[in-house]
């Protein structure tokens, strides 16, 4: 591969983007992002990228999914467009990645159109970080890089000296990842079982795995409303866990109620990664961000280098 290569961003997350450029000692490529006063968005890259790599960093926010996906849609076809080598498209946080199969008669598979609407746009390749399920990379027809923070995560943990640590899945489909987790600490595992009555709405009815006397890191992919963490919490005190309790996530979206709920949880730290910007209103007592900045520059740059991206988080 040619190590000639253009970052761009969207408008999603500028601070990561500036976090990115700076970890791979790039400038950020300029581009024209605006809208029509219909609300159609315009789209212009105001350098040349002909026969160059290009890397387009763009995440979904919380209320602004749809926006941010046009958005990306449009950078990459204007990429393609331009005669870009190649587009590797980088998003942090991939909207609709939840909606990956049908639990209810007459739904739609919503995380396999927007891959599919990716791909036709002109992706070459998608980096994101940690899919709701692992196998979701199968509904692209490019490469994909599902790349997981469990060393990102576990080295703010691992510093703290923790004891008798026990990593909780708060359901059964994340307890691979939460095991993951669990060795990069030396820990034990534990799993809730949840149902859910309705959309954000999520009841614990067992615990399995011991708990008791254990400090307990609450390990999950995503914390949306937040209800289904706060239920953890409570849950795991009632079977003995120690009010000393953490939460650990990749995604912080943080939508309607989760601020209000977090903030009251009783939680020691609740420690995500910044692949989605939090504002001042998202901010409690507690929150602690971890950057990617650093480990997306490394992956582009092996990327650039032909070499392995895995062995940056396995």
């Amino acid at each position: 591969m040619s190590t000639d290569y253009a970052i761009f961003s969207g408008s999603s997350h500028p601070q990561l983007a500036e976090a990115v450029a700076q970890a791979a000692k790039k400038s950020l490529g300029k581009i024209k992002l605006s809208n029509f006063s219909c609300g159609e968005k315009y789209i212009m890259l105001e350098e040349s990228v002909r026969g160059h790599e290009v890397f387009i960093i763009q995440t979904c926010r919380d209320q602004m999914v749809n926006e941010d996906l046009m958005e990306l849609f449009l950078m990459i076809n204007t990429a393609k467009q331009s005669f870009a080598e190649k587009v590797h498209v980088i998003i942090p946080h991939m909207g609709y990645a939840r909606q990956d199969k049908v639990h209810a008669p007459r739904e739609p598979i919503s995380s396999k159109l927007i891959a599919d609407l990716l791909v036709k746009s002109g992706a070459d390749h998608i980096i994101t970080f940690q899919l709701h399920a692992d196998q979701a990379q199968a509904f692209f027809d490019v490469p994909v890089d599902n790349i997981m923070v469990h060393k990102l995560l576990a080295g703010h943990f691992i510093k703290k000296n923790l004891e008798n640590i026990t990593v909780v899945s708060p359901d059964a489909g994340g307890a691979k990842n939460a095991k993951k987790f669990a060795d990069q600490l030396g820990a034990t595992l534990a799993i809730l079982h949840k149902s859910r009555p309705a959309h954000n709405q999520a009841i614990t009815t067992h615990v399995v795995g011991d708990v008791k006397d254990r400090t307990c890191i609450i390990y999950d992919d995503m914390v949306d409303t937040g209800g289904s963490v706060v239920a953890a919490r409570q849950a795991l005190l009632n079977s003995g866990a120690n009010e000393e309790m953490y939460l650990a996530a990749t995604h912080a979206i943080f939508s309607g109620p989760a601020h209000e709920r977090l903030s009251q949880a009783g939680f020691e730290e609740v420690v995500v990664t910044d692949s989605l910007p939090l504002g001042p209103e998202k901010q409690f007592d507690g929150l602690v961000q971890i950057g990617l900045g650093p480990l997306i520059g490394s992956v582009i740059h092996s990327i650039a280098e032909d070499k392995s991206v895995s062995s940056l988080f396995y």
